[in-house]
């Protein structure tokens, strides 16, 4: 068997997911139903926003959910797991419902994303792939998102397969960041698995393979005449690479009515060279070739550039988005927060001493609340099931500041979660993923404050509750503590 071979995904998850299945299944408590939530703390690099992505993986695992033989004889090898918890994992497969924001959600800290009401068992087993999915996918989103909006509607795309941490990181990198609003991505499995443009022309390599620079440019152009661009740092950008470049425009494609579509940086000062480039191209005569950028490129290097005036049409951006680089760990969290007692779910809060590790409890609703002009000017948590009614003027608690009375006037609210998997299976139609990319777009153009997108001190995005809701969790809190 080698790494390649057929693997079953059920088997991602941390051993103490197994040990506590086990313990319920012999205390018979693997059919009653709990909840737990989904939610993150903190966004990556300090910023106002996050990108909620991996959910279709989460659908895909759920619904496949099940144990082989060999899976089972390897649990049996650990001499942990009882005969019967053995035999029950054999016809096992995920019975609950999954409720979850939209994919492509412009989300926030300590709300729940998604939200899991399913057997304890279930429950339980699927908390590392779940977290697996939305720390890697939401985070690399994320970052794709911040270096597209410092791209300034320059082309950005994803060429950082090599500097992921596995495969898996390369594809699921790549499609994560497309919804984030890159335009194409290096890697092919990636193209071919979620239907990604592709892009990418020639490494230096090819330049030092022939005897010197410009024939290495000629034998490319005549492979592919209709898309020359031409990586031109191999040697010297501004004393070889732009004059061989250019020399190649007038001697092979103009004569054959071919344009030289690009050329590429990889090194050097890039404001610097892209200006004293664009400057060469022009007097060429070649206005209309794009100057594309790369060399660990992030939205920090990205703005820096531009402010610089650099005169650059697109980046490929590698290991600074692939591995989220500046903040690579997203941080989300797998919380219990209902148990299911005589037909009521009863709330659950996890305490700490740390104010921000303090759980908001109970089975409830996500509405995200826009003013008249259609932007979202807060979060609200309620009760599951309770009604809210913005035709006047809503009071609501601010979390941080209780004691001010607060209105939402002249508002509308949006329910955020939705029903994607019922009874272990997906509920409704798959998106696409251009679909996916596009709700990110329309949210960060149409709904989300640009206060809430700017680099640096971003406005905080509220997270307030009904009075009904946070009256439960005050008490339940009050009652925790004093037992």
């Amino acid at each position: 068997m080698t790494q390649f071979d057929k693997r079953n995904a059920s088997m991602m998850m941390d051993l103490y997911e197994m040990t506590m299945a086990n313990g319920y299944f012999h205390k018979n408590e693997k059919i009653e139903n709990v909840v737990f939530d989904v939610f993150y703390r903190k966004n990556p690099d300090q910023g106002g926003y996050s990108i909620f992505a991996g959910l279709e993986q989460i659908i895909e695992y759920v619904e496949n959910l099940h144990f082989a033989d060999d899976d089972i004889e390897y649990f049996r090898s650990l001499n942990l797991f009882s005969d019967e918890f053995l035999e029950y994992l054999r016809d096992f497969h995920f019975s609950g419902d999954i409720y979850a924001f939209p994919e492509g959600t412009v989300m926030y800290q300590n709300e729940p994303i998604i939200t899991i009401v399913a057997p304890l068992i279930d429950a339980q087993l699927i908390e590392t792939a779940v977290l697996a999915q939305i720390n890697h996918q939401s985070l690399i989103a994320t970052k794709a998102s911040r270096i597209v909006r410092a791209a300034g509607g320059r082309a950005v795309s994803d060429f950082g397969a090599r500097r992921a941490h596995n495969l898996d990181a390369a594809v699921y990198g790549a499609r994560a960041a497309y919804i984030g609003g890159v335009v194409s991505t290096a890697t092919v499995l990636a193209g071919k698995q979620f239907g990604i443009p592709v892009s990418g022309t020639m490494a230096h390599s090819w330049v030092m393979y022939y005897k010197d620079e410009y024939e290495a440019f000629c034998n490319y152009a005549h492979k592919y005449p209709d898309q020359v661009v031409l990586l031109v740092d191999t040697y010297d950008v501004l004393r070889s690479g732009i004059p061989n470049a250019i020399k190649l425009s007038k001697e092979v494609l103009e004569p054959i009515g071919k344009r030289l579509k690009g050329i590429r940086l990889d090194s050097g000062d890039l404001a610097y060279l892209s200006k004293k480039v664009r400057q060469m191209l022009d007097d060429a005569g070649l206005t209309d070739c794009k100057i594309i950028v790369s060399n660990s490129l992030d939205e920090y290097t990205i703005k820096s550039i531009l402010d610089q005036g650099g005169r650059i049409d697109g980046f490929g951006v590698g290991e600074r988005l692939i591995t989220a680089k500046s903040d690579p760990v997203f941080g989300a969290v797998y919380k219990i927060s209902a148990v299911r007692e005589n037909g009521v779910f009863e709330p659950r809060i996890k305490v700490s001493e740390t104010v921000e590790k303090i759980t908001n409890p109970g089975l409830k609703d996500v509405y995200r609340i826009y003013s008249e002009n259609g932007q979202a000017i807060a979060d609200l948590l309620a009760l599951r099931g309770e009604q809210i009614d913005m035709t006047d003027s809503y009071r609501y608690v601010d979390p941080e500041k209780p004691w001010k009375n607060r209105h939402f006037v002249n508002c509308t609210a949006k329910s955020l979660q939705q029903l994607v998997v019922k009874d272990g299976k997906r509920v409704g139609e798959k998106p696409s993923l251009e679909s996916v990319r596009d709700y990110v777009k329309q949210q960060l153009t149409t709904e989300i404050w640009v206060e809430e997108q700017r680099f640096e001190n971003p406005h905080k995005h509220y997270l307030d509750m009904t009075p009904d809701y946070y009256e439960m969790k005050m008490n339940l809190l009050y009652k925790t503590r004093n037992n």
